[in-house]
């Protein structure tokens, strides 16, 4: 039979408890020390590396916009995109700046993590040396994700001055809720470097540039991102297909917060899909990271 010390255990004395408490709070601290740690060390490369980080970023929604926006209007009849579409009020450029901005998202924050994580499993094992710091191996690949979502939104909010300067019809952004314009940012960038990672650690580096051709392009084209989703009425199976798409949702999503004047879908819908999305492919990712690690 139990005695009853047994069953009511005495409590712990103020000294165990504040041995406890300081314990727990040594190790949030190595913990934040060492996630800051490697976020620092990401950023002394990158800042090493700014000027190749500004190319890629910026070339392909600059010759995009200097291209559509700026020479076509100039040719000669025109061009009936780059001043405006068919039963809109609209500039294409306009139409396409958050779509444009999207797609600056999701290159930024799948080379950010893919092509990094491409040479660090492969022959070197560099991955080692990361998941060698005091973190469990989950916030390595946090941290990843975290940092390329920094480089992502410098890149979509490098696009708005490039869209000022640049067209011919001047683009008028307008953003009339901050707080969803931040949502927004923060949950496309957290999405795509997801994506990054699940394309990081489940692809062998010789496939990379392969993923690229047969996944990021068509998802990019497909995303409306030069054109709103609401606008493939005339098209419906394509309309229902490419709701599986999440850059329709990065597209959609900035539509609304940097130019609501233009037909988008309703905020709970890309909101929603975005968490979605970002939920399976964090946890696609992870899993496909972890066991990359330990193998």
């Amino acid at each position: 039979m139990n005695s009853a010390s047994e069953l009511n255990p005495p409590p712990l004395d103020s000294n165990q408890s504040s041995t406890s408490g300081s314990m727990g709070r040594l190790g949030s601290s190595i913990f934040l020390k060492s996630f800051f740690g490697l976020f620092l060390r990401d950023s002394r490369v990158l800042m090493r590396e700014i000027a190749p980080f500004l190319l890629r970023v910026g070339m392909q929604p600059l010759l995009f916009l200097f291209v559509f926006t700026f020479i076509l209007p100039r040719m000669a009849g025109g061009n009936p995109l780059a001043a405006g579409s068919a039963g809109s009020a609209h500039g294409f450029g306009e139409i396409i700046l958050p779509g444009l901005m999207a797609v600056a998202i999701m290159f930024s924050g799948i080379s950010a993590v893919a092509l990094p994580l491409s040479s660090e499993f492969g022959i070197t094992r560099e991955i080692d040396d990361r998941v060698m710091c005091p973190l469990p191996l989950w916030a390595v690949a946090l941290e990843k994700v975290c940092f390329s979502a920094i480089q992502s939104i410098v890149a979509a909010l490098s696009v708005i001055p490039m869209a000022y300067y640049i067209p011919a019809v001047p683009v008028h952004a307008h953003v009339s809720n901050w707080f969803l314009l931040a949502l927004v940012l923060v949950l496309s960038s957290l999405l795509a470097g997801s994506l990054g990672l699940v394309i990081g650690s489940t692809v062998s580096p010789k496939h990379i540039g392969l993923v690229f051709s047969i996944i990021v392009v068509p998802i990019t084209f497909l995303g409306c991102v030069y054109y709103p989703w609401a606008w493939l009425d005339k098209i419906r199976w394509l309309q229902v297909a490419v709701l599986f798409n999440p850059i329709v949702y990065m597209s959609e999503g900035l539509r609304a917060s940097v130019t609501p004047g233009i037909q988008h879908m309703p905020w709970w819908a890309f909101l929603a899909a975005l968490v979605f999305f970002l939920a399976v492919l964090g946890r696609w990712g992870l899993r496909g990271f972890l066991r990359r690690v330990i193998s």
